[in-house]
């Protein structure tokens, strides 16, 4: 072999030294002055700022939830919950990349969360459910321990 010859593949470098993927030895492979290239990084300000303004909005209706007391604390339970999932999605959509994948792979990944959702609140139901109970009834039970 030649000195000049470059045998180098990405998963010799991705065992090896990695130092070449970052170097420009492998620039031949993503042009970052092309249109996707610069579409990729629009995308990603895009939902960046997305991101920023839904979470300046959970602060200031907390903070204004706070310190003035005019929201139900149900309505922000939900609001607060419809926007975490809503910055979720967008974070494994884009960042994770799981919005260019195959639909049945974000299905092996979407039923599955969404039962666990599920569970988490059938058990904090069923917990209130016992906890009111519990709550409602404790008066008749100290009477009965004061009859025996």
């Amino acid at each position: 072999m030649s000195a000049h010859h470059h045998s180098d593949n990405v998963q010799e470098l991705y065992e090896g030294d990695q130092s070449k993927l970052y170097s420009g030895v492998m620039s031949h492979h993503h042009d970052i002055n092309s249109s996707e290239s610069k579409g990729q990084v629009k995308r990603i300000w895009k939902i960046t700022l997305i991101l920023t303004a839904i979470t300046i909005a959970e602060v200031a209706v907390g903070l204004w939830a706070h310190h003035s007391g005019a929201f139900n604390k149900v309505f922000l339970a939900f609001y607060f919950l419809l926007l975490t999932v809503v910055k979720a999605a967008l974070i494994v959509r884009v960042f994770m990349h799981l919005g260019d994948e195959k639909k049945n792979f974000v299905m092996a990944i979407i039923i599955p969360l969404s039962l666990f959702i599920w569970f988490i609140i059938a058990f904090l139901a069923d917990g209130d459910f016992w906890l009111r109970m519990n709550n409602t009834q404790a008066h008749t039970r100290t009477e009965q321990v004061k009859k025996w």
